[in-house]
């Protein structure tokens, strides 16, 4: 219709009528089912994310590594052939710089950056996870200073029951709602708990438990780890006097019992995740403190490996306080970021200077090397892997050049199937849900749906 007056109409009555008209033609429209092109679109990008038919697991990745924290995607709907992949870019952000991980849940993207104009302040961004639209940010003063390899925060943002927890670099650690980002409380672990960052930032995630959240802080006195409640924040216990490192703490299962696992600058422990009572503790010092990797643990024995002094491999006992050294290797087996994977007693670990290796758990023996295929050789390698397909062996990899890669590891031989671009250099462990993953470097937040 045109902006003409109507016939017996003034021109202001004439709009007035002729806007009315368009918006009830609007909303027949889409109660008829035709949508505007932009809600269209937006649904079909909703429905390619959520993918019909998946469950809502397969659906989430709300914490670091995963769902269960061990790396395990394994996608309902991956492909057999994955040699003919032709992932698809659905969206893209630009966001500030950061190495923390990407979660998601309830159809939000969730991670933290750091920008430095008009003012310095780290910031916790939730975006939708079908159109990349930011929902909403959170923002807060940081001063990085000499921090080293200073580009932003490195913890991934958890996510459990509605509500986002975020740990920034220097120790500000925030409780928001989830879904509109309203603070429900903050600390500043500094100035209440006497938390100590490293020489690279905070980089520990913050790990639920039942209703508390554990945290790898390095305060004083006596609080390597910081238990709180998840409602109001306040403290439940506190454990250890090794300062921060970087590792996420875990949780194994020995024997029927729950064992919460540090890995330290100076010792690996274990601690009764209620109550903070130490279990055992064992001496592995590290050099510059960089206890990065989370370790593995599988058939009564721990893996822990460091860039300076090689893995440990730490035998449990039948009772609860004793572990033991099984084996140890210093001159290879030296990983520094990269989570390992397991499978059938074989590990997958990507070594300093060797690349990606696959060795016997139960004594070291190391079966095949990859000689940097799979990431560039370089002083800090790095490659977020996980199972994509555990059954059929198929892991996936996000390199150090932002390549991901599908490959079929054994005991016997490595065999890469794909490889694309799909984000500029990181080491940030992306989200992987259904068909889709999320990756983020320094400048950039994408989605790629990597088969229909």
């Amino acid at each position: 219709m045109s902006n003409a007056a109507l016939p017996g109409l003034s021109a202001s009555t004439s709009f007035a009528f002729t806007l009315t008209l368009a918006v009830i033609a609007s909303i027949l429209a889409v109660s008829e089912g035709i949508a505007p092109a932009s809600v269209e679109n937006k649904n079909k990008a909703r429905e390619v994310v959520s993918g019909a038919g998946s469950s809502a697991a397969d659906l989430e990745w709300p914490r670091f590594r995963g769902p269960q924290g061990d790396g395990a995607w394994n996608s309902k709907s991956i492909p057999k052939d994955l040699a003919e992949l032709s992932p698809k870019k659905l969206w893209s952000q630009e966001i500030g710089a950061g190495f923390g991980g990407v979660t998601v849940a309830g159809g939000r993207v969730y991670l933290m950056d750091r920008i430095k104009a008009p003012e310095e302040v780290e910031r916790i961004l939730c975006h939708d996870a079908a159109t990349g639209e930011l929902i909403w940010n959170h923002s807060y003063a940081v001063k990085y200073d000499n921090l080293e390899y200073g580009s932003g925060p490195r913890a991934s943002v958890t996510l459990h029951r509605g509500v986002a927890y975020a740990l920034g670099a220097l120790g500000m650690l925030h409780a928001l709602d989830a879904a509109s980002g309203d603070v429900l409380w903050q600390i500043d672990t500094r100035a209440e708990f006497d938390a100590e960052p490293p020489r690279w930032g905070l980089a520990a995630s913050p790990f639920i438990w039942k209703d508390t959240v554990i945290l790898h802080l390095g305060a004083k006195p006596g609080g390597s780890l910081i238990c709180l409640e998840l409602a109001t924040g306040k403290e439940k216990w506190r454990y250890g006097n090794d300062p921060a490192g970087y590792a996420t703490p875990m949780l194994i299962q020995h024997e029927n019992k729950e064992q919460l696992i540090q890995w330290g600058p100076e010792h690996v422990a274990s601690v009764n995740p209620d109550t903070g009572e130490e279990h055992w503790k064992f001496a592995y010092p590290i050099q510059y403190g960089v206890s990065i990797a989370q370790p593995l643990f599988k058939n009564h024995l721990l893996l822990v490996s460091s860039y300076w002094h090689g893995t440990r491999a730490i035998r449990l006992g039948t009772d609860i306080k004793n572990a033991a050294l099984e084996w140890s290797q210093e001159k290879v087996l030296r990983c520094l970021m990269s989570q390992p994977l397991y499978k059938d007693g074989v590990v997958y670990l990507l070594d300093r200077t060797e690349g990606v290796i696959a060795f016997r758990l139960d004594n070291g023996e190391i079966l095949w090397k990859d000689g940097h295929q799979f990431t560039p050789r370089d002083r800090n390698p790095q490659i977020s892997l996980v199972w994509a397909d555990e059954p059929r062996n198929i892991a996936c990899g996000l390199n150090a050049s932002g390549e991901l890669f599908f490959a079929q590891f054994t005991s016997d031989e490595y065999l890469e199937l794909s490889r694309h671009q799909i984000i500029g250099k990181t080491w940030a462990h992306p989200a992987f849900t259904h068909n889709t993953v999320f990756a983020r470097s320094d400048s950039e937040l994408a989605a790629w749906q990597l088969w229909e």
